[in-house]
This record gives structure tokens, C-alpha cells and sequence, in this order.
């Protein structure tokens, strides 16, 4: 089964230093037929300004992980790391018992981020933070493993969730087929660019929920996206 999400149809919001779309409610944004899909709590498409930013703030028992478009993401937390990532860099933290931490754009261009809230297998994991500088060029017409639950993945990202996140960049005029298996739902990200999937045209932003069923992504322009695949809820 196939659910295209327009994503002029998402929550959003508004504050002058940071424009976000909502794929699920989250902050003014409020669906009560729209909390969750599966594991995947929040995923928010963030455009932070140029010298603004998240201030520190805290986090319990999620998993969260920050996947850069586009700018510079500076994070810092009470952990005592601190990096700052660029266009296809990830970090990912799991806030577990307690963690504080502040996300900024400190570069001189606006700052577009996915942060993406994964619900934990369980309460009460110790927190962590780790970050990965993937090469761009392992995404491209591929699927690249960023993260997973899944103990013999290739992911070098390791999550508290039944749940597998694949980025990749597929070329203008390429297909990249992607298998949901039964027992198995997908939410797909079309990031950057345009796409069809099982005849829905796809713009930017805009996402697909897929259940128990195999697709196959077709660029129409160059297509980045990101897929979450996980258990059935």
C-alpha cells in the first residue's frame, strides 16, 4: 500500500530565524491522525538562518538523528561533544536517560536539516552521540545504510529501534528499486529534486508511506532522498 504526503498539505512553522515543515505533529502543529508512523516519531525539514539556532535544551528516551542538506549544523551537548557537520553528514544521539544539547547554524549561509526522532526499543538506554562524514559519493544511483537496529547491518550508525535509515542520490533518468517486506512499512523522504513513485509524482519535500510492498523510485530531475524502514505498526 502506497500513501503520498504532499508536503504543502504538512504542518508548519514560522519564526522569522527558522521555517520548518512538520511530516508529523510536532510543536503549534497538532493531527491526532497524525503522531506517528511506526517507530518514527518526528521528522522535520528545519531552514535555520544564518548565526541562529536550537538553544540547549533537553531530550529523554528518543533517538535522534540529524541528517544535513544543505549549510553548516553545529551541535554541542552535555556530553561534552561537539562537531559540526556538513551536506550529507549525519550525527546521531540517543537521549536515553537525560541529555541537553544545542543544534546552531554557525556558517553565513542558511542551514537546511532533516531531524528525525526514532522511538527507543525501550527506556532507560545510558545516553550516547556519535557522528559520520559519509562520502557523497557512496549514495549516488545506491542505497547508502546510515543507521540501524539491526546488529549485522552495515550501518555505521547504531540505533535502540527496529528501524533502518537509507539515504542515496539517484540520477536524473535512474531508477533504484527498494524492498518493504511483509510485516515491514517504509516513510520516504524526497529531499531534493523530483521523482515517481508507483505513479505519484513526488517535489521536493514531499514523502510516501509505503506498507508490506516493493517500489521502485524513478527521477525525473536528480532525485536525493531518504527511506526509514521499519517494523509494522
Amino acid at each position: 500500500m502506497l500513501k503520498y504526503i504532499d508536503h504543502t498539505k504538512m504542518g508548519r512553522g514560522k519564526h522569522g530565524w527558522l521555517d520548518s515543515h512538520f511530516h508529523f505533529s510536532f510543536a503549534e502543529y497538532y493531527n491526532p491522525a497524525n503522531i506517528q508512523f511506526g517507530a518514527l516519531r518526528v521528522v522535520n525539514d528545519d531552514i535555520v538562518q544564518a548565526g541562529k539556532g536550537f538553544d540547549t535544551h533537553p531530550h529523554k528516551n528518543m533517538e535522534i538523528i540529524s541528517y544535513v542538506v544543505n549549510g553548516e549544523l553545529t551541535h554541542a551537548d552535555s556530553m561534552k561533544n561537539r562537531s559540526a557537520l556538513m551536506r550529507g553528514q549525519v550525527q546521531y544521539m540517543s537521549a536515553g536517560t537525560g541529555v541537553t544539547h544545542s543544534e546552531y547554524n554557525s556558517g553565513d549561509k542558511p542551514l537546511r536539516f532533516l531531524q528525525i526522532w526514532i522511538l527507543p526499543d525501550k527506556n532507560g538506554y545510558a545516553p550516547s552521540y556519535g557522528d559520520h562524514r559519509f562520502a557523497w559519493e557512496d549514495r549516488l544511483d545506491k542505497w547508502l545504510p546510515i543507521a540501524s537496529g539491526n546488529p549485522a547491518s552495515s550501518a555505521p550508525i547504531k540505533i535502540h529501534a527496529d528501524v533502518n535509515v537509507y539515504a542515496a542520490q539517484i540520477t536524473r533518468g535512474g531508477e533504484l528499486a527498494f524492498e518493504t517486506r511483509p510485516g515491514r512499512q517504509t516513510y520516504l523522504v524526497l529531499i531534493e529534486g523530483a521523482a515517481q513513485i508507483g505513479g505519484h509524482v513526488l517535489a521536493e519535500r514531499d514523502a510516501m508511506e509505503i506498507t508490506e510492498q516493493d517500489i521502485t523510485v524513478s527521477a525525473t530531475d536528480t532525485a536525493h532522498v531518504i527511506a526509514l524502514e521499519m517494523a509494522k505498526a
